[in-house]
């Protein structure tokens, strides 16, 4: 643990933070100590596309076949503008560190707010020690060099994979910005040479995959774009998954130049850049592989293998090259979310809503929340090594459900950020907003209710998955959707989420008691 002397300020009280949020001249807030101004619009624009283009989301939408397509771009619409709409203008009005952690406490209260912090932030380590560091050894294992499932050179990787991941958080944001940034660079080339590829792949072989040819002249299947209820019930939670985190940047308000303007937009660009950066990918890995044939964990590595023949002899270096810039985009995603979710969660703790405030403590030269970030890289090392004995080291069957795992904590914690957006919004009217959603108090309720909708259907059909297809009469394969028993699953989603809620509740309790000794020892 590193030796650094306790500076865990709490962050400000309500009252401090409505008064700086007014812009009135009392109370004043108090800053959080060792923080470091140092993200600019370009920075915030890389971290939050570095954080939410999800390669390990890339192949599982791509399983839903034609019709991932469409909802792709349906729910870009429906869901994913007005809820970028409304973290601009809340982003912009209340730029305290730890950003959701801070609005939802203003709104419902520290409890609330912890709890809802918790299930942000673990889901980050479970998402980092599950489905990141599984999508990133298979393909190692299949394109860089062989590890196996469940040998000692597969632990040894993703143990590895993890902790780099974590020491890149835990080093300064003047630095650790510039690994974000690269990470999405790296995302945003790897997709665009892979759909060029795909492009000039299909011109030279055809489209197979939106033709229906499967390579035997006696048989056919069917690719339709045509969207199905069955189609969205199994896609909705992973989309909404990929394009959620464009709040994530607020985590870090205080170290930014200046989130008034700078917040809303480069949430706008990160926005465009996401959507386009799912929807032609899935299109492209549809367009040639053939279908039936695209999995979650392997889908864009696997294309990329069929595509890449074009290039002849200089095939297998440039797959090589790409499996590296795959891996290096997956490492800079989990990085970049521990970088802001740790930030959240080390506020939350400050302010004496988790178990101790030392685990908010800001190192006073790397300004980073030091211990929560090894904290993360723990649970991250635990959940791996349960994940692994999941599905006794079968990557698919612990891709699927470690996956879902994250996708439902992190649903699950904006079933009361978007309602405490929308408190804050009635609430503080007076608030200076350098940013408004279209149409004032009435456009930002019709974006609240709407993202809502969406995140409350999301949350149900990924904890409790094939429960909304019995009702509605559609068949469901639970075992061959998943790849383990309902009981496997149910156990380790739901229990996680149980879990949770008493880590939660504990913590808090242990942090109130702290903090009445406190204060009778004063």
């Amino acid at each position: 643990m590193p030796d650094y002397k306790e500076q865990a300020a709490p962050p400000p009280s309500t009252a401090a933070m409505e008064s700086a949020a007014t812009g009135s001249t009392g109370e004043e807030v108090t800053p959080t100590p060792n923080l470091h101004r140092s993200l600019r619009r370009f920075d915030i624009t890389a971290m939050a596309v570095a954080a939410v283009i999800s390669f390990d989301t890339v192949g599982q939408i791509a399983t839903g076949g034609g019709e991932a397509v469409t909802w792709t771009a349906v729910i870009a619409v429906a869901f994913l503008v007005p809820y970028a709409l409304l973290f601009a203008e809340t982003g912009a009005a209340f730029p305290q560190e730890g950003g959701p952690y801070v609005w939802v406490k203003l709104a419902f209260g520290r409890l609330t707010a912890a709890l809802t912090t918790l299930f942000y932030w673990v889901t980050n380590p479970i998402w980092l020690g599950g489905s990141l560091v599984f999508i990133a050894a298979q393909t190692w294992d299949g394109f860089v060099f062989r590890l196996g499932q469940g040998t000692f050179a597969d632990y040894a990787f993703k143990t590895v994979f993890i902790w780099t991941a974590i020491l890149t958080a835990v080093v300064s944001l003047r630095k650790g910005k510039w690994i974000t940034t690269a990470g999405a660079a790296a995302k945003v080339l790897a997709l665009t040479v892979f759909t060029a590829t795909a492009v000039a792949y299909g011109m030279a072989h055809g489209f197979q995959g939106l033709t229906g040819t499967t390579g035997d002249t006696t048989a056919t299947a069917t690719t339709t774009f045509s969207p199905t209820t069955a189609g969205f019930l199994a896609l909705v939670p992973v989309l909404l998954f990929a394009y959620v985190g464009f709040e994530a940047p607020n985590a870090a308000g205080e170290e930014m130049h200046d989130p008034q303007r700078d917040v809303p937009t480069a949430l706008g660009r990160s926005a465009a850049i996401a959507a386009a950066c799912y929807l032609l990918p899935v299109l492209a890995i549809l367009s040639v592989v053939p279908p039936g044939k695209v999995t979650g964990i392997g889908g864009f590595m696997e294309g990329a293998r069929t595509i890449f023949t074009v290039y002849g002899g200089a095939s297998g270096a440039l797959l090589k090259a790409t499996a590296l810039l795959f891996v290096f985009a997956l490492l800079t995603q989990g990085s970049a979310w521990m970088i802001v979710s740790d930030r959240m969660q080390a506020m939350a703790a400050a302010d004496g809503g988790f178990f101790s405030r030392k685990l908010g403590a800001f190192h006073p030269t790397l300004g980073t929340p030091v211990r929560t970030n090894l904290l993360s890289g723990v649970i991250a090392t635990v959940f791996m090594v349960a994940a692994m004995r999941l599905a006794d080291g079968d990557a698919a069957a612990v891709f699927s459900v470690v996956l879902t795992v994250a996708v439902t904590t992190l649903l699950l914690s904006y079933l009361t950020v978007i309602p405490a957006l929308a408190v804050l919004r009635l609430r503080h009217r007076d608030v200076p907003r350098p940013y408004q959603v279209p149409f004032g108090t009435k456009g930002f309720m019709i974006c609240a209710v709407l993202v809502y909708a969406w995140i409350l259907t999301g949350s149900w059909t990924a904890l409790f998955p094939g429960t909304l297809e019995a009702l509605l009469g559609i068949t469901y394969d639970f075992h061959g959707t998943w790849g383990v028993t309902r009981t496997a699953f149910e156990a380790f989603t739901l229990g996680t989420v149980v879990a949770l809620l008493l880590i939660g509740t504990i913590g808090h309790k242990m942090a109130g008691a702290v903090n009445t000794r406190a204060r009778v020892r004063r």
